[in-house]
């Protein structure tokens, strides 16, 4: 197993070696292990924690939030993580069809060249979502 001294795990992370003194203070993350001349030594786990921390503040929680959050994730298994995902997904997903049939009016109203514009850049997006979507169902047929 890699281990990382705090210089070349804030380097991967894309972070200054103070932000990772700074989160190893706070307890957002920890050390593995230390090393005979007694330095600091994180695991590959560190590096997706902090990532996800990293991805936590740019969507604008607080560190407090963020220790929240990542001590929910300690707790909770990979199973019970994967359905709190897919419940969270299902929920967006019928949040976008209320939106769409919001939309529904509007668009039997547009001329079929307005329609046609509004929908040239919604397909992609639109089928690669399906296409992720069939992945997932397919790779969760086999778990059940």
């Amino acid at each position: 197993m890699k281990l990382y001294r705090i210089g070349e795990l804030a380097k991967t992370a894309g972070i200054s070696e103070r932000t990772v003194d700074y989160y190893t203070k706070l307890g957002l993350i920890q050390p593995e292990s230390r090393s005979l001349k007694n330095y600091r030594l994180y695991s590959f786990e560190t590096l997706t924690r902090l990532e996800r921390i990293t991805k936590l503040k740019q969507d604008k929680y607080t560190l407090d939030e963020i220790r929240d959050k990542l001590h929910a994730w300690d707790r909770v298994s990979d199973e019970e993580q994967v359905t709190q995902r897919l419940t969270e997904l299902e929920q967006h997903m019928l949040q976008l069809q209320r939106e769409v049939r919001e939309l529904e009016p509007l668009l039997s109203q547009m001329k079929p060249n307005q329609a046609k514009r509004a929908f040239v850049n919604l397909i992609p997006q639109s089928a690669a979502c399906i296409e992720a979507l069939k992945f997932l169902l397919g790779q969760s047929s086999g778990m059940m």
